[in-house]
């Protein structure tokens, strides 16, 4: 009774001890497959991570990594930011789109940082959430990315799209996922393996058109979501063999 309950609590409807092994399976090939997986975006430091990150939202990594290194340059520290000339800065960012609010966000948080922090980026995920412009996504990247501080799993649209897909999460919200991948893998993986999934996402998973037939974890992955051909779309409802652990549930109980 209580193994049909935890089934009934995964993604998938495998027993939640199935689910821990296969993720630890993914987690293992994914390793093997992406073993220098890093954050994408150009930084030197916390600061310039954090304001990076901010940067990054509605935006790809490689247009922020274009617009940095003249914003760093002209303001390389925390004071030089909330100093700045809210215009200058706005048109320095402007490529990055969202551009005041981003400004904004930058300017709170820099400010912040300069009058509470003695100028440095905080280690804790308390105080970094004290930060205008940052929740728990940006909280996480800079403190396992700047400190290789576990403090969460980063939860980005690849990150989100994964692990429904994976059959690893199944929630509406990333904060939602973010739980319950924090209780699914072990703490020692959720920084290199967010990295590893945002790149296995770029270059394998994607949104549209995921390179299945490519994909090293392929034998491991339910595919849940994915469309194949001359199949309907159905976000929790596709063919055979497309979730062959599924099948080989639905065998077993009918032996």
């Amino acid at each position: 009774m209580a193994k049909e309950a935890n089934a009934a609590n995964t993604p998938t409807g495998e027993p939640i001890e199935e689910l821990s092994r296969r993720a630890r399976t993914l987690t293992r090939k994914l390793r093997k497959a992406y073993p220098d997986a890093k954050c994408a975006l150009d930084h030197k430091n916390a600061l310039q991570l954090l304001i990076a990150t901010i940067l990054s939202a509605q935006c790809t990594d490689a247009r922020v990594n274009k617009v940095t290194p003249a914003l760093f340059a002209r303001y390389p520290e925390a004071k030089d930011f909330a100093a700045s000339d809210r215009s200058e800065l706005e048109e320095l960012v402007r490529t990055t789109g969202f551009y005041r609010n981003k400004s904004k966000s930058i300017h709170g948080a820099t400010l912040t940082i300069t009058e509470t922090f003695g100028g440095e980026v905080p280690k804790t995920m308390e105080e970094l959430l004290t930060l205008p412009g940052v929740a728990r996504k940006t909280a996480n990247v800079v403190l396992g990315t700047a400190f290789r501080i576990a403090s969460g799993f980063v939860v980005d649209t690849h990150v989100f799209r994964l692990s429904h897909r994976m059959g690893l999460a199944e929630a509406k919200t990333p904060e939602q996922v973010e739980k319950k991948l924090m209780d699914l893998i072990p703490k020692k993986d959720w920084i290199d393996l967010a990295h590893i999934l945002i790149h296995h996402g770029r270059a394998i998973c994607a949104a549209r058109s995921p390179k299945c037939d490519d994909c090293m974890v392929e034998a491991d992955c339910p595919k849940i979501g994915v469309e194949l051909p001359n199949a309907k779309p159905a976000a929790h409802d596709v063919s055979d063999r497309a979730r062959p652990m599924q099948k080989r549930m639905a065998v077993a109980k009918k032996k």
